[in-house]
């Protein structure tokens, strides 16, 4: 199941690349893999996937364990201050950042490691109550106030778009999203790079790609429905 989803996923991925004139060397696939179990991460592995998400800080320290080093794991979700050490030298990106106080932490567990963490900035574009993250219109300031930090570096944005019936309904999300990286790009602040988008999931990921995603994070697309009773 895994090796045909992926193929399906590749696919649409190219199409949309085409669609939108752009190298499919521009997009990169994150197999979200939480709550799936280490077997069908070595299924997806065999394929050739390399970057894998989690949610939970705990999950990707346990799979980190236990997986061929060359993988790349991805901090995806919500992440407690409390948890950055346990994925602040296993995580190759943090895609969440979105409070100062977590910049701090991840700041200082970096520190502690002398490694310089990558960080994205989480943007609520549709200011969804249920979602974390900054505003659009408060994402300078923030990036400033974080841009400061040594042992961070600011490689761009993300965001997670609501739940929607028809893809389309979330271009306009991504496209803001798009900009905004494109405003703070002209900015030229020290230490911030807006390289990186990461947006788009199962639902509506070639939509995204079409708006510009570095990254897109695909879970159910590749690995069928969670099943939170099975874990690593």
């Amino acid at each position: 199941m895994v090796k045909e989803n992926l193929a399906d996923v590749e696919r649409r991925i190219q199409e949309a690349c085409a669609r939108s004139g752009r190298k499919r060397s521009e997009v990169t696939l994150i197999a979200v893999s939480k709550t799936k179990p280490v077997s069908m991460i070595e299924e997806a592995a065999a394929e050739g996937i390399v970057d894998f998400g989690e949610n939970k800080p705990q999950e990707l320290r346990d799979k980190y364990e236990v997986l061929p080093k060359n993988l790349r794991w991805h901090m995806i979700g919500n992440l407690q201050r409390n948890k950055v050490k346990y994925i602040i030298d296993k995580a190759v990106m943090i895609h969440s950042l979105g409070s100062v106080e977590l910049a701090q932490t991840i700041e200082k567990e970096a520190e502690k490691h002398d490694l310089l963490m990558p960080v994205l900035i989480e943007v609520n574009v549709a200011k969804e109550p249920s979602k974390g993250g900054i505003f659009p219109e408060d994402a300078e300031h923030f990036i400033r106030e974080v841009s400061v930090l040594p042992h961070l570096k600011i490689k761009g944005l993300m965001t997670i778009a609501p739940i929607v019936g028809k893809p389309e309904d979330n271009r306009m999300v991504f496209r803001a999203l798009k900009n905004l990286s494109v405003d703070i790009d002209r900015k030229n602040i020290d230490n911030v790079d807006m390289s990186e988008l990461s947006m788009g999931m199962t639902g509506d990921f070639e939509t995204a790609v079409e708006e510009g995603a570095t990254f897109v994070r695909v879970g159910t697309g590749i690995f069928g429905e969670r099943d939170y009773g099975n874990k690593a």
